[in-house]
């Protein structure tokens, strides 16, 4: 009967691999976000404000943009996802 090794190292290092990354200036980009829902929020009578999401989005993406130097795209995709997430999350609260 053959035997087979195994290495925890390769299998740990498989983990890691396979856990998702946040994206550069995601963390960041959701406090900018977080600050200028004060001014327009993001959530208006129970609904999603798009236009107001898509203006933070673009805001946000903007400063993503000058502090990892990534290109637009990147930086709008990190931004989308991080607007959606504060909207997502006063959605929740303002239906507590």
């Amino acid at each position: 009967m053959a035997f087979r090794t195994v290495s925890w190292t390769r299998i740990d290092r498989a983990g890691q691999d396979a856990r998702t990354k946040i994206p550069a200036g995601m963390l960041g980009a959701r406090a900018l976000i977080q600050l200028g829902a004060h001014t327009r929020p993001l959530v208006v009578a129970g609904r999603y404000d798009r236009a107001a999401i898509m203006a933070a989005a673009c805001k946000a993406a903007t400063g993503i943009q000058e502090r990892c130097g990534v290109s637009r795209a990147e930086a709008m995709s990190s931004a989308l996802k991080a607007t959606w997430q504060v909207a997502k999350a006063a959605h929740r609260a303002a239906a507590h």
